[in-house]
């Protein structure tokens, strides 16, 4: 091929046919021309030497130039596409460093082996250009529903077709229970992902995530649409069974009656799509212990208690109702702890009533101890609300005096029987703790029971600088999600009570005393925070 010699418009005309193959701008082809014709050059006249070649976009016309820049005279590394400012005297007036000199020279032919490398170079920027097309036509679409066809089936993967936009892949694990394809079958899924990789875009769809229900049902209900229904939870047992939980914001719309539709026509068309997986419709509900109420149907719930800091809840439900609750292999039970995001625990009313017995006889057995009375006087302080010794022993007297046979004489003995307990016992606490190696900078701290400090010296934290090392859930104890199981993380402070916003505060408060951290940027930091939810708030309440 010889540029002198062939056509000029062939050129062009090849990029645009290339460019409407593949569906990219013509101009990029045109530069991959100009790119793999420089290279062409280069290989004629020198590798070092800095050829550029430009192609006319109107007549085809292909100009070669080779260009040099001035540069300083100890920077002088290239001869071939560098000159001092004294020999770029003879080319240009008043040469100052960093000015090009630029001159033509003769266009070149392409032999055989420049012509197949220029051929590589236009073919890489072609591919570059058509992935740079597929991502960015499909960035936006993750987190939506395509329309695809299968094109064939790898190690249970499926390569999917999106009618000329590239591939995608539907990976084993993504499918629905054992769903199966052959070529050239019709096939809708959830983007997932969009990645832009060196071996161009990858796109993953799935089938069992659930978002991939949420948005059927947007499809199917135009309520869901238009925004009058909100779906606010899904939870899938992905080929067998969900849980999907929704709002109306119109009190006149029914939000699942709108999802079930006429006869039941709009749920099943999302089951159908899901191949006969069973959908539980659910109301939502602000309040946690009635959302999980309705997220078990459709079993029956007696008593719900809640343990908000631990994120756990407990359930008890009727003997006759425990298999109904639970489900097959524990499937309603995790399915409703999926869409509360709650660790539920359920049992039966014998066993709520027998857990409540051992509690009621533990406090019973610590008070007989503790104060030295007798079980039927220990019972009645239980069935009265009193929990602990430092509830009696530091309780306002008038509390006591309203149990039956208590007076005054009877309550102060009491509680100085209960004070003297605690103190014998943080005085052994406090021993205790000097023997593992507490030191005084920690066992002064503000805040900590002497007990606390022999709790935490026994996990190893022995001084303020220990405390102050430590993390919030590492005192407060917390619950941590992995691979959509959560698992307890027990604190050392956590039999004592103490929330993470306690630990938090006094974490920060032994960082100060140490020194760690400045007190007038904490509170700077804590005014912004203060400011910046209160203006979320305020934009909330004009929304």
């Amino acid at each position: 091929m010889a540029i002198t010699s062939a056509n000029q418009l062939e050129l062009l005309q090849t990029a645009e046919a290339v460019a409407r193959e593949k569906m990219i701008d013509p101009g990029l082809v045109v530069e991959a021309m100009e790119e793999s014709l420089a290279r062409a050059a280069k290989s004629r006249y020198g590798a070092e030497m800095d050829i550029r070649v430009s192609i006319d976009r109107r007549t085809g016309k292909a100009t070669f130039t080779r260009v040099r820049t001035v540069v300083e005279e100890e920077e002088l590394e290239n001869y071939q596409s560098e000159f001092t400012v004294e020999q770029a005297k003879q080319y240009l007036e008043n040469p100052e460093v960093g000015d090009t000199y630029v001159e033509e020279i003769p266009p070149v032919e392409l032999g055989r082996i420049a012509a197949q490398s220029a051929k590589q170079v236009i073919l890489q920027k072609v591919r570059e250009a058509e992935r740079d097309r597929q991502y960015e036509a499909f960035k936006d679409k993750a987190g939506t529903i395509i329309n695809g066809q299968v094109k064939r089936e790898e190690y249970g993967n499926v390569i999917v077709d999106l009618a000329g936009y590239g591939e995608a892949i539907l990976r084993r694990n993504e499918k629905i229970g054992r769903e199966s394809y052959r070529p050239n079958d019709r096939i809708r899924c959830y983007v997932k992902d969009v990645r832009r990789e060196t071996r161009g875009p990858q796109i993953f769809l799935s089938r069992t995530a659930p978002e991939f229900m949420a948005e059927l049902f947007k499809m199917e209900v135009p309520e869901i649409y238009d925004g009058i229904i909100e779906i606010k939870a899904v939870s899938r047992d992905p080929g067998s069974r969900a849980k999907i939980a929704v709002i109306s914001y119109d009190g006149s719309i029914d939000p699942v009656g709108a999802c079930v539709g006429m006869r039941g026509s709009r749920v099943q068309a999302v089951v159908n799509e899901l191949q006969g997986e069973k959908i539980d419709i659910i109301p939502w509900n602000e309040d946690q212990p009635t959302f999980l109420v309705n997220a078990l149907q459709p079993a029956e719930v007696t008593k719900v208690v809640l343990d908000e800091e631990a994120g756990k809840i407990e359930v008890v439900v009727p003997e006759e109702q425990l298999s109904l609750a639970i489900g097959r292999r524990g499937q309603n039970v995790r399915l409703a702890s999926q869409l509360t995001n709650l660790d539920i625990d359920i049992m039966t009313e014998a066993e709520e009533s027998a857990r409540r017995q051992k509690e009621f006889e533990a406090r019973t057995s610590l008070f007989q101890q503790a104060l030295d009375i007798d079980e039927f006087f220990a019972q009645l302080l239980v069935s009265e609300g009193f929990t602990n010794l430092e509830e009696v022993g530091y309780v306002e007297i008038d509390e006591l005096l309203v149990i039956d046979g208590v007076d005054e004489g009877t309550a102060n003995e009491l509680q100085t029987r209960a004070r003297e307990y605690l103190e014998a016992a943080a005085a052994a606490a406090l021993e205790a703790a000097r023997a593992l190696g507490a030191e005084d900078s920690l066992i002064e701290f503000e805040g900590l029971t002497a007990q606390m400090v022999e709790a935490l010296a026994k996990d190893d934290v022995k001084s303020l600088e220990d405390f102050a090392t430590c993390a919030d859930w590492e005192l407060a104890g917390g619950w941590t999600t992995v691979d959509g199981e959560r698992t307890k993380d027990d604190g050392s402070l956590e039999p004592f009570g103490i929330t993470l916003e306690e630990a938090q505060d006094m974490i920060m408060t032994a960082r100060v005393m140490l020194g760690w951290v400045d007190p007038d940027e904490l509170l700077a930091s804590e005014d912004d925070a203060e400011e910046t939810a209160e203006g979320d708030a305020s934009e909330e309440a004009e929304a």
